[in-house]
């Protein structure tokens, strides 16, 4: 439970996830991202008069695969339902999508949140199609004097999944997210970019008395494109709320954007009710009717999921639950370290390297495992190299970076580089009988009982080498010099 002041705050989740098909829900239109604006439209996505929609088989059998994933019963019998609203983003003024009788219900997804697992309810995923695109003359509508409309993305098919109110922190509710899209990304449904709109979330927070049972009055918080903006909003938004309450004041249900540059949530307008979309069924579609050999079917195709994959790395590499749960939150990062650690006999090293500095570079590029130029076997090449003593580990980290960057093999890039470590015995003492020479205070140090001295000059003959010397045998003979001097 996380409270504030003397209030609990309460927070529900609506995530739209654009399914990944090549065309629209009730069109051919293609589904690429990027072409020109109003590029890949066409009557029936304009919503032009006399057009009738045709349902996209692909994006209902997606449908019902992200609702096995999330454990939702799958209803045997749904319906499209019209959604009424006046915006510039929806051309035909209506948004086909699904009301009372969604595709998947009653599901449930368990998170993890410092260290404890929580289960947090899924009350529906229904399928729906998406709206256009408003492109504004400023960087958000707020400051904006005029908006463009582009409809390539209207009709694109999408889910949405509309969670219970049952996170009760910032920190829950991004750790929920994350936890999502790693499920829709291991079921392929999705390619799961908010980067390019195809992962969207609007957050519903409001706060309640402590020990009350009554949800508060909530807002609903849009226009956040990362995790990390979803959790500041809901930090902010919750102080917000409770200030309001603090000096004895009301919270108005409404529709709040949040202002990444600023840091603060605006108020929009206030937030709708069902009733002001005025539903009705979809008269130009029949219902949908989900055969249970379908739903099986689609079970029987869903791949193995976080949870179980993250179990197995711990019953068979041996792999602590922090780091098993941190490889298996990205499939392309989990496909990449299964395959390196089949190949190696230190499944551990292997989950070291790409936890750290697989990790980094990959974040620094901005890419997923499976577009990088690093490829699983570049590292157990790597690993082999340190194993046999022809590099250090601290050179291994050149390495490494040589072989992100161009995809160059391990021993290529050690030759290529000269970056051999040097094991010869003769050598290695010849730097350590300079560096001796040249710091005579660190031997007297050490020889006093400074057992830190022997630090520096370990690091000065490493130094001297270019971090070539073999470090085991550099503190071995360097150990034996100081003894006997």
């Amino acid at each position: 439970m996380a409270y504030i002041g003397d209030y609990e705050i309460v927070i529900g989740l609506e995530v739209h996830a654009e399914l990944l098909t090549e065309s629209k829900l009730f069109c051919g239109c293609s589904t690429e991202f990027g072409a020109e604006p109003n590029t890949h439209v066409c009557p029936v996505c304009l919503g032009l008069p006399g057009v009738l929609p045709v349902l996209n088989e692909k994006a209902v059998r997606y449908a019902v695969k992200a609702g096995l994933a999330l454990n939702c019963q799958i209803a045997d019998f749904s319906k499209f339902d019209r959604k009424n609203y006046f915006y510039p983003d929806l051309p035909k003024a209506y948004q086909i999508s699904q009301y009372d009788l969604p595709l998947c219900r009653k599901g449930k997804m368990r998170v993890m949140v410092n260290g404890e697992v929580k289960e947090i309810g899924i009350t529906r995923v229904h399928l729906e199609e998406e709206a256009g695109k408003s492109v504004h003359s400023a960087e958000t509508i707020l400051g904006s004097d005029y908006s463009k409309e582009d409809y390539n993305r209207t009709g694109i098919p999408l889910i949405e999944i509309v969670s219970e109110p049952d996170m009760r922190s910032p920190e829950e509710a991004k750790a929920y997210l994350e936890r999502l899209k790693t499920i829709l990304q291991y079921t392929g449904v999705s390619d799961v970019k908010m980067e390019e709109g195809s992962l969207r979330c609007d957050a519903n927070i409001s706060l309640r008395p402590k020990e009350a049972t009554k949800f508060g009055t909530r807002t609903e918080l849009k226009n956040m494109n990362s995790f990390r903006a979803v959790q500041k909003a809901l930090e902010y938004e919750a102080g917000r709320q409770e200030e309001v309450l603090r000096q004895g004041g009301v919270i108005v249900q409404e529709t709040r954007t949040w202002d990444e540059s600023r840091g603060v949530t605006i108020s929009m307008r206030g937030k709708e009710e069902a009733n002001d979309y005025r539903y009705f069924p979809e008269p130009d579609l029949v219902p949908v009717v989900v055969e249970r050999s379908l739903v099986e079917e689609l079970r029987a195709e869903l791949p193995e999921l976080p949870n179980s994959r993250m179990e197995r790395y711990m019953r068979e590499f041996g792999l602590p639950e922090f780091d098993a749960d941190l490889i298996a939150s990205s499939k392309p990062l989990a496909d990449f370290f299964e395959e390196a650690a089949k190949q190696c006999r230190d499944p551990k090293a292997v989950a070291n390297w790409v936890m750290g500095d697989f990790t980094r570079l990959l974040k620094a590029e901005e890419i997923e495992a499976d577009r990088s130029k690093l490829r699983p076997r570049h590292l157990v090449e790597m690993l082999a190299l340190i194993d046999k003593g022809t590099i250090s580990g601290k050179i291994a980290k050149t390495v490494f970076e040589e072989m992100f960057a161009t995809g160059k093999d391990a021993a290529i890039v050690v030759k290529e580089k000269g970056l051999v470590q040097i094991s010869d015995e003769g050598e290695v003492t010849r730097i350590i009988d300079r560096i001796l020479a040249e710091n005579p205070q660190s031997v007297t140090d050490f020889k006093a009982g400074k057992e830190k001295a022997i630090t520096f000059l370990v690091g000065q003959v490493m130094r001297a080498s270019k971090g070539k010397a073999n470090p085991a045998l550099v503190n071995e003979i360097l150990r034996k010099k100081l003894a006997g001097l």
